[in-house]
């Protein structure tokens, strides 16, 4: 986020990644980098700090795109260090593991969803605004296209020039549909990703089947079916970058398709957000602040039962 953004945003990103960096310090318990290779016909893969083991964090996306000291400046973010020295986030005795991501679309997601299969009380799906979960949920098909097709009036939905100008570095400001999306791609460009990015030669890609959804409608297990095989793939970042020569910006995504039905020409993939929309939604949180809401009352929206602490060592 930009260095010149709102001041409340800037103490409740301080917050929050002083407190996700000091979780990353702590004994690495986790499973890592894992595979499902054992189930036949899966591909379940996620990356956490243990896809590394010589660095505590890195610049990849699985470690919040961390880049270094570097990047504090000064005005808007020495004085958020300044009033928020040595504060938390906190729950059950422990730092929080304070995920983020760039926008969730109108509804967080689950932990594990992205991550391990662990309960992560504070990392759970919100709303990005007032109000409750949709319901139907976002699991469900019908429910997402309404939800695609009829944004919700979240915080996230933001198309005000003055305020992403204000809260958006200048190289994400070439990213403009980033609460709603479409992506175009052809079927044999998608056969081809999914070989050179996953490793799986399941040939030209014959059709995209939603398995298990979030309750933001992020994908967390995707079956793709081409000429030679098919297979189950996931977690949400795996589908992300299986579908795209970068990676897609979220897995909370429609499928459709143009041309015949048992071979169609074109998968068109429409969806929501940016990121994995875990925890604190970047912009949401920004619009928050924009609007006069305190740090204490963002933190406390996006990471439920949380409390604000001073952390000791």
């Amino acid at each position: 986020m930009s260095a010149e953004s709102p001041p409340e945003l800037a103490r409740a990103h301080a917050v929050i990644s002083r407190s996700w960096l000091l979780a990353q310090l702590q004994p690495r318990v986790g499973k890592g980098q894992a595979a499902s290779a054992s189930l036949p016909g899966q591909h379940i893969r996620f990356y956490d700090r243990e896809a590394h083991t010589r660095f505590d964090v890195c610049a990849d996306d699985h470690c919040q795109r961390y880049q270094g000291v570097g990047r504090i400046r000064p005005g808007v973010v020495h004085d958020a260090l300044r009033d928020t020295r040595g504060q938390v986030l906190s729950h059950g005795g422990q730092v929080c593991d304070a995920r983020f991501s760039k926008c969730c679309g109108g509804v967080t997601e689950d932990f594990r969803l992205a991550w391990d299969e662990v309960d992560v009380p504070y990392l759970v799906p919100v709303v990005d605004g007032p109000g409750t979960l949709p319901d139907p949920p976002l699991t469900d098909e019908g429910a997402l296209q309404r939800y695609l097709g009829q944004p919700p009036n979240a915080y996230c939905n933001c198309r005000d020039e003055a305020i992403l100008g204000q809260i958006l570095n200048a190289y994400d400001r070439q990213t403009q549909d980033f609460f709603r999306w479409q992506v175009r791609l052809p079927a044999e460009q998608a056969g081809e990703l999914i070989r050179s990015k996953i490793g799986l030669d399941l040939g030209r890609l014959l059709a995209l089947r939603p398995v298990e959804r979030g309750l933001s409608g992020r994908l967390k297990r995707l079956e793709l079916k081409g000429e030679r095989a098919a297979v189950v793939i996931g977690k949400e970042l795996e589908i992300r970058r299986a579908l795209s020569p970068t990676h897609l910006l979220s897995s909370a995504f429609q499928i459709a398709t143009e041309g015949p039905a048992h071979r169609p020409d074109l998968f068109v993939l429409t969806g929501a957000g940016w990121g994995h929309g875990v925890g604190l939604c970047q912009i949401g949180a920004a619009v928050m602040a924009w609007k006069g809401i305190g740090y204490q009352a963002i933190l406390a929206h996006y990471y439920p039962g949380s409390t604000l602490q001073r952390w000791y060592g």
